[in-house]
C-alpha cells in the first residue's frame, strides 16, 4: 500500500506531502487544487509508461505546469503582497510516492539544450530519478539512482553503486531502459506498480459515446479509461462471479430492483437494463445520463483485476443525490481490496462514505493559500516524512 505521495512545484502544488490510507478522500472548494493532484498522479504514473515527457509537453511544456508562484511565499505572507524573489534553487518539477516496499522519485527540469536545430524545446529533461527502500528517501536506502545520464545500481556489496550506464538519454527514464525483472527486480516492481494504476475521470454518455453502442467484446477486466468496453466489462464481471454479486446488488438498489444483463448478437455486446413493471430491457442507447454514468462507474469499481491503486475524480456528477448511496457502497467494497483515492465536493458523498480512523479511511481537506494548494490541519509534526534530496 502507498503511504505517502509528494509532489513539487506542479501548478498550485508548491510543496504538497500527501498521507494515504486505504481509502482517501480529497475534498475542498473549487480552485484548491483538487484537479491539479489528480493530474499529478497521473503524471506520476506516466513515469511507469515512459510517457511523461510527452504528458508534460501536452500541458504546452513544463513551463506551463510549472508552480506560478514565488520560490518563497514567507514575504507574501508577511506583508500581504506577492512579489517576485531571487531564486536559489533549480526550477524543477518533483513527484514520487513511499509505499510498503519500495518509493520512487523523479526530477524534471528545463532542457540544457534540445539540440542543434532542434523544435523539441517543450520536452523537458529527467534530472534525477531514485527508487529507494523504506518510507524516505535516504542515502542508506536507495537501490537505484539517476543523475543527468549516469544511472547507478546499488552494489550486491551493499557498498556503494555499480554503473549502469553514462548515457541515458534525458528524455528516457531509467524505469523504461532497465526495468528487468530477472535482473532489477526492484526496478521492474516499481515500473508495474505505475503501470497498473488506474484514473477514471468521469465518463462520456452523450448519443454519440462508444458506451451507448454495440462494441465487439472480448474479455474485459479492466474498464477502459473512457468507459468504450462497459458491456465487455460488465460480462466479464458476471463470468467472473467475485463481483457479479456485488454488480447485481448495486443495481438493484440503485434503480428499484432493476436487473443488468449483456446481450451478444454476431460478437458485438450491449448492456441491458431491465427495471421493475417494464415490458422490455432498454439498451444502453435508451437509457439516461445518470443510469448510463452509473453503470460505468460500477464497472470500474468492480474489476476482476483490481490494481494496487485506483483513483476518481468526482465520481459523482451528473449523479442524482439518490445514485450517490449506491455508489458509496461500492466504493466501500472496492476500498476492501486495492487502494482507492477519491477526489470530490460532494458533502453526500462524503456523509454516505461515513469516513472513520478506525477502518483504515481518512479524508483530506485542501485549501489555497497565497495561490499554494495546502493540507487543513498539516503542519511540521504532522506532515508525512519526506526527503527530496538534491541535483
Amino acid at each position: 500500500m502507498l503511504s505517502t505521495v509528494a509532489v513539487h512545484g506542479y501548478r498550485s502544488l508548491r510543496d504538497v506531502v500527501l498521507p494515504l490510507r486505504q481509502l482517501t478522500v480529497i475534498t475542498g472548494p473549487n480552485g484548491s487544487g483538487k484537479s491539479s493532484l489528480y493530474r499529478a498522479l497521473r503524471l506520476l504514473a506516466d513515469c511507469g509508461r515512459g510517457e511523461a515527457i510527452g504528458s508534460l509537453a501536452r500541458e504546452g511544456g513544463l513551463q506551463s505546469a510549472l508552480w506560478a508562484g514565488p520560490e518563497s511565499l514567507a514575504g507574501a505572507r508577511r506583508t500581504g503582497r506577492t512579489e517576485g524573489t531571487t531564486r536559489t534553487g533549480p526550477v524543477a518539477l518533483q513527484m514520487g510516492y513511499a509505499a510498503d516496499d519500495f518509493g520512487y522519485l523523479v526530477d524534471l527540469g528545463l532542457p540544457q539544450m534540445a539540440g542543434i536545430r532542434s523544435e523539441f524545446t517543450r520536452d523537458p529533461e529527467i534530472k534525477r530519478e531514485a527508487v529507494f527502500a523504506g518510507p524516505v528517501l535516504r542515502p542508506s536506502s536507495t537501490l537505484v539512482q539517476r543523475a543527468g545520464s549516469l544511472a547507478q545500481v546499488r552494489a550486491e556489496s551493499g557498498r556503494g553503486f555499480d554503473e549502469l550506464t553514462r548515457a541515458l538519454p534525458t528524455h528516457r527514464s531509467v524505469l523504461a531502459e532497465f526495468a528487468h525483472a530477472g535482473e532489477l527486480p526492484e526496478l521492474a516492481a516499481v515500473r508495474d506498480r505505475l503501470r497498473e494504476w488506474r484514473f477514471y475521470d468521469g465518463f462520456r454518455v452523450d448519443a454519440a459515446a462508444a458506451a451507448r453502442h454495440p462494441q465487439v467484446g472480448t474479455r474485459t477486466p479492466v474498464l477502459a479509461d473512457d468507459g468504450s468496453d462497459l458491456a465487455a466489462a460488465i460480462q466479464t464481471i458476471i463470468e467472473a462471479g467475485a463481483g457479479a454479486e456485488d454488480l447485481h446488488r448495486a443495481v438493484a438498489d440503485a434503480f428499484d430492483g432493476a436487473t443488468v444483463s449483456v446481450t451478444v448478437n454476431d460478437g458485438l455486446f450491449d448492456v441491458q437494463l431491465r427495471q421493475a413493471g417494464m415490458l422490455r430491457s432498454l439498451r444502453t442507447a435508451e437509457l439516461s445520463d445518470g443510469t448510463l454514468r452509473f453503470l460505468l462507474w460500477a464497472a470500474a469499481l468492480l474489476s476482476p483485476r483490481p490494481p494496487s491503486l485506483m483513483v476518481l475524480n468526482e465520481p459523482e456528477t451528473s449523479l442524482h443525490p439518490d445514485l450517490v448511496a449506491p455508489l458509496a457502497v461500492l466504493i466501500r467494497a472496492t476500498a476492501a481490496v486495492t487502494q482507492l483515492v477519491v477526489v470530490t465536493h460532494s458533502r453526500i458523498l462524503l456523509d454516505a462514505l461515513n469516513l472513520t480512523d478506525e477502518d483504515e479511511t481518512a479524508r483530506v481537506e485542501i485549501y489555497k493559500d497565497h495561490g499554494e494548494t495546502k493540507i487543513v490541519g498539516q503542519n511540521l509534526l504532522t506532515t508525512p516524512a519526506w526527503d527530496w534530496g538534491s541535483r
